[in-house]
Parts: C-alpha cells; structure tokens; sequence
C-alpha cells in the first residue's frame, strides 16, 4: 500500500491553516480581519497595504504574507528567512530582485516553508536547523508511523505540521554559524520552546539588528498558540511526559526569549504577529502572562493530587485551591485498575470502563469466588485507551449490552476518523446510544447518564442513585485537587456552558454524596465553595488566556483541533473518489463565514477543487464538504493531519480555507 500527499494550504484573509493528506496533509482556515489588527500590540507597524512589504532598511525587508518572511537584498539577489505559501514572489520585483539565492528556515512546520518546492526546483539553496534535518529529509518517517497517529501519550513532539513531501536540504545550521550575504551578517541561534529544534536569526544590517524569531512569540506579549507547549517536564523532583506537560515547555520558550533579548535587537520579526520595535518590553509582557496563567492552570489542576512536587513552588498561595480529603467508599462498589464496577445487592454487576485485559480475568475470578452473580452491562466514560483497551475481550467473553453517550459513541465507533491522544484503533461494538441525560433502572438503581465534557470534549458521566447514595462517576475529569485538564489537545474548552464550567454546573445540579475517579481509590465531593472557587478561577483563565493568543477567544490558542478533517483517514482505491469533510469550530463570539478547497500535490495529479462556502455561527461547529477524485495511482491509505498555523493568500497548487467576519 503506497501513502501520497493530499494536502491544503491558505486563501487570502487568512489567519489559520491545516494540511492533510495520506500520510499527511493540509488546509487552512483564516478569521478575515488582517491580523495586524488582531490585538493591541505595543510597538506595531503595519506594512504598505498595496504592497504588503515593510522596510526596516535598505537592505532588509518584511513580506507580510501568510506568515513574516524575511527579505534580505544584495542587488538582483535575495536571502529569505523563511518563505510561506510563496507568495512573496510577488513583491520581489518592486524591490528588483531577480533571484532568490537562500532560504534560511526557522522551524520545520509546513507553513514556514511549504511554499519553497519551486525555487528549490530553480536551485535555491535551503537551510535548516541541524536538529530538524530529517523532517525536511524524510517527512514519511513521521507519517507513516502509526504511533504519531493514536495511542499518542509520551509525547507531541514533532507536532503534525509536518511537511507533506521531502524538501531537499542543502545545509544545516547550528548555534553561532555565521552567514554573509552581501550587506548584512546573519547569525543563527537555538531558540527551542515552540519546537525542539526551533532557530531564530539575527540580521545585523545598515546599522540595526533584526531578529527573525519565527513562532518563538506572535506580538507584545502573546504567543501564537498554547497547545504547541505540550511536552513533558521535570519540577520540585517530579516529572511528567507529554501527556501530562500543559504549558510544558514554557522554561524553555522562556529562556529562548531571554536569549533573544540578550542580543539587543532593534527590531523583533515574528512569523505571525506585527513586527515589534520594543523587544524587551514586548518579551517582558509575554513572560509576565507566561507566569500569570500558568499560575492560574496551578490553582485547581489534578496534577497537585497525582504528583504533589510537581507544582509545590505555588503552595499556600491564596490563588491555590486546597487539596480536600477523600471519602470512604460505599459497600456496593469495587474498584482496580481504572474500573468501578457496581454491584446490586443481588449480585448483578455493572462495569464502568475495561483498560485491560487484566480487568477481564479480574472480573472472571469474582465470577469464579461468586463475589458477583453476573455481569449485566458496560458503560464507558471516554475514550482514552487506558479505559478501553480491554473491551473488545470483555465483549467476547461476557454477554452484556454495552452504554456509550452518544457524543463520545461518535469516537468509539469509528476511531480511525479520528485524531486525539491516546486513541485505541479498535472500534467497539456499542448496543444503547443514550442521550444526556437519560435514565434507566438497574437492579435497585436509578442510572442516569451524562454529557460531561471535563477532561476530554468527548467524556460523559454515570449518577447512581440508591436510597440518599449519588454516586457520580466522573471518568478522569477531577481529583481531590481540581480538574484534570493538563492535555490540551483533549480539547478542554473555556467559557460558561463549555467545558469544565458546564460540569461543575452540573455538579452543583446533581448535588452528588461521593464521586469517582477512575484512577483514584477514594471517593470525594466538591463544596459550594470549592465550586465557586473553581468557577472563578476558569473565568479568569479565559480572560487571561485570551490576552495571551492573538485570537478572538483564547479556544482557539487552547484547541488544536478547531479545524480538522473528517474522516481523519479513510482507503483511497485507484480512480475513487475522496471525499473529506472539513469541520470548522467558531470559538467567536460572532458569526464566521468559512470558505476551503481542496488542492492536489503532483503525486495526485494536481488541481483543485471548487471553493466551498458557509456561514458558521457563533459557538457553533459546522462542516464544508470537499470531493476530488484519483485517477491513475495505486491503492493508497490518506491521513489528515489537524490545524496549523494560519496563511493569507492562495498559493499555486495549494488548497485553502479561509473565513471572513
């Protein structure tokens, strides 16, 4: 089975993209208004708005396009720093450039550079970072394994802006290598944070230095997005992987920025954002709301209940929740592994999520020892596979009906179509889809099901009710200490009636005696207070969060998903038909109109499709459907990758979204 690119790319407008493919691709969604105007930025001009070219000297230049790209001039001759989609072609004929001699890349996401195939074609040399090489070398590497696809949890690092085709390296750069290039002396240095391996220039030229800092910061204050920042870290003697790093690498993004300051640059180019004339009052601002909300994230995270080093510079902090207590357990459940089961006064037994097969042969011995009767059903909290591996040998060896909420059915049948961490690739046979909300009896039990979009959008929670027992049973989505919210990509909204403010609504309505959490053994509640507490504390986070994102709701800086393809992958048979549906979530709080095509690499063919267009309302989430065919290519399996950042214009040969206010 052969794996060929399908892939996307920007209109003009835009401020966000996705590519998609087979084993990688592409698209791109844009928020209409210049980007310029997305925030108050300190220091921020503009470029001329025929041209959209900036001038910092004779001999240095800006391409305000899809991303910043750099244009260094010697005569006829130019350097860019990075490229885009390509379209700075277009203004280098006012500048008299004839040539492009170099492109020097920042980092190794698909948008920096997707535009650069054709001048490498004409002999353009190319240059990265030595860390990144083999990401411009041999992109298949990365998509062709499945680890980089599901069952994602270690880590997110090369994230799946990767390029869709190799673009071929002529050189790698590290730390203090030294460029000429007729006026102006570049000099690399190693500025990790936004990726591994992340580089910025300093471009010494007609008396100022400039420093092209690619997606280390996007503006006064702000970074172009947080879930960039998942990685694992290491603090007060405890340490997480990537699954657990939200904001992980912010010491390091940190330290690349003082880096950055340290060389007293009189301009600081980001590759999306304005460019900015103050630098360090820009950096001090980011690294202030850097702190801010991670203080902020502290305060309630379960992360204080699982690793209690990790966070204890912050402890007995007024912003910091207490930790409560825990409660006894009631007699009718059970609980190992990250399986409650509750047992009915007649024996009868309902299991709560199966993560192994270990649960199976568990169950089996309480069969065996009569410490149950009988095994009357499964219900599921979410998807996660250290909370579903193990069905499959549950449903062959038990006949009981499986319970699966309708929102998180949608992920449990059909996994494939699907990218989100730590997602099992075995589709699970479910036999009631319940609505929130419905209820049912079970033995001498009220059970109610719930929406619950707590740790993972797609989550639900189980009320049980007996006698003055209600028995919440929360998945992983809170401990003792707060909210399990430390993956971003889990998507875990902000703002009233999304995400972990609906559940505590919900808290507060069901008014549970004891929940439960599939990892913890023992049981707690949360008082008004503590409720109050959490409210607040999420409230300020979308304010504080939407200061640091450059967006029009800080869900699209948390979201890395809020544009995505589905099917995520699907068999593409030799002159078939594809068809992808392109799923846009506006997080304004206006009105989006959203418009994307779908443009074919050269192993399809080449081509694009027709433009489609919709209104998106506000909060809503709606889908644009694309459909392009294959015509003389073997058997091939297609993946899509999810959003990244945003591009402007519509390059040749690439496809585009783009949405408008």
């Amino acid at each position: 089975m052969s794996r060929r690119a399908l892939s996307f790319a920007d209109a003009r407008g835009s401020r966000r993209s996705f590519l998609q493919q087979t084993a990688a691709s592409a698209a791109v969604l844009a928020c209409g208004d210049s980007w310029w105007n997305a925030a108050n930025l300190s220091g921020a001009e503009s470029p001329d708005a025929e041209s959209d070219l900036l001038t910092l000297s004779e001999h240095v230049h800006v391409y305000c396009g899809p991303i910043q790209v750099g244009i260094v001039r010697d005569g006829h001759r130019a350097l860019l720093i990075d490229c885009g989609d390509g379209s700075v072609d277009r203004v280098l004929p006012t500048l008299g450039i004839r040539s492009v001699e170099q492109i020097l890349c920042t980092h190794h996401h698909r948008d920096q550079v997707c535009g650069a195939y054709r001048w490498a074609d004409k002999g353009t040399r190319i240059a990265v970072g030595q860390a990144e090489r083999e990401y411009f070398d041999n992109p298949a590497d990365y998509w062709n394994e499945d680890a980089h696809l599901w069952r994602v949890y270690r880590s997110f690092r090369p994230h799946p802006l990767m390029l869709t085709e190799p673009l071929r390296v002529d050189q790698t750069l590290v730390e203090g290598q030294e460029i000429r290039f007729g006026a102006a002396k570049i000099r690399v240095i190693d500025t990790p944070g936004h990726t591994d391996g992340s580089i910025s220039f300093v471009v010494d030229a007609d008396g100022q230095r400039v420093v092209f800092c690619g997606d280390l910061m996007a503006g006064a204050g702000q970074i172009w997005d947080v879930y960039s920042l998942q990685r694992g870290f290491q603090r007060g003697g405890d340490s997480v992987g990537g699954y657990h790093g939200f904001m992980g690498d912010q010491w390091r993004l940190k330290d690349s920025l003082s880096k950055v300051v340290q060389q007293s640059p009189t301009v600081l180019v980001p590759s999306h954002g304005p460019v900015i004339r103050q630098p360090e009052q820009a950096v001090r601002l980011l690294t202030e709301r850097l702190d801010t909300c991670y203080e902020n994230y502290t305060s309630i995270s379960a992360l204080r209940h699982y690793f209690p080093n990790l966070m204890s510079e912050f402890a007995g902090r007024p912003s910091q929740m207490p930790i409560r207590p825990g409660l006894p357990v009631p007699d009718c459940l059970r609980h190992f592994g990250t399986t409650w089961t509750l047992v009915s006064e007649s024996g009868g037994a309902l299991v709560m999520d199966v993560g192994s097969d270990h649960v199976v042969k568990h169950l089996q011995g309480m069969l065996d020892r009569e410490e149950i009767r009988s095994i009357d059903g499964l219900w599921v909290t979410h998807y996660h596979f250290d909370h579903t591996d193990g069905i499959p040998h549950f449903q062959k060896t038990f006949d009981c009906p499986c319970y699966v909420d309708r929102t998180l059915a949608q992920v449990l049948q059909q996994p494939r179509a699907w990218r989100l961490p730590c997602l099992a690739t075995v589709p699970i046979r479910i036999d009631h889809l319940l609505d929130d909300g419905q209820s049912w009896q079970w033995r001498e039990f009220k059970l109610t099901s719930y929406f619950y979009p707590g740790q993972t959008l797609y989550h639900a929670a189980l009320l049980a009710e007996r006698d003055d027992l209600r028995m919440l049973f929360v998945g992983d989505s809170h401990t003792m200490a707060g909210n399990d919210d430390y993956c971003a990509q889990n998507r875990n909204f902000l703002g009233r009636g999304k995400g972990f403010p609906y559940c505590l609504s919900l808290i507060e309505k069901l008014r549970p005696t004891h929940m439960f959490n599939c990892h913890v053994q023992d049981a707690f509640t949360f008082t008004d207070d503590e409720i109050r507490f959490m409210r607040d504390t999420l409230d300020r986070r979308e304010q504080l969060f939407g200061q640091l994102v450059p967006w029009d709701h800080a869900n699209y800086g948390t979201d890395d998903s809020w544009v995505r393809c589905f099917p995520y992958t699907q068999i593409a048979l030799p002159g078939s038909t594809i068809k992808i549906d392109v799923v846009v979530t506006n997080h304004a709080e206006h009105d989006q109109t959203t418009r994307c095509r779908a443009a074919l690499p050269s192993g399809w063919g080449g081509g694009a499709t027709d433009w489609q267009q919709t209104v998106i309302p506000a909060g809503r989430e709606q889908s644009l459907s694309l459909t392009t065919g294959r015509e003389s290519h073997r058997t091939s399996a297609r993946r899509c990758s999810k959003p990244a950042t945003p591009l402007r214009r519509t390059a040749p040969g690439s496809a585009s979204l783009s949405s408008t206010r």
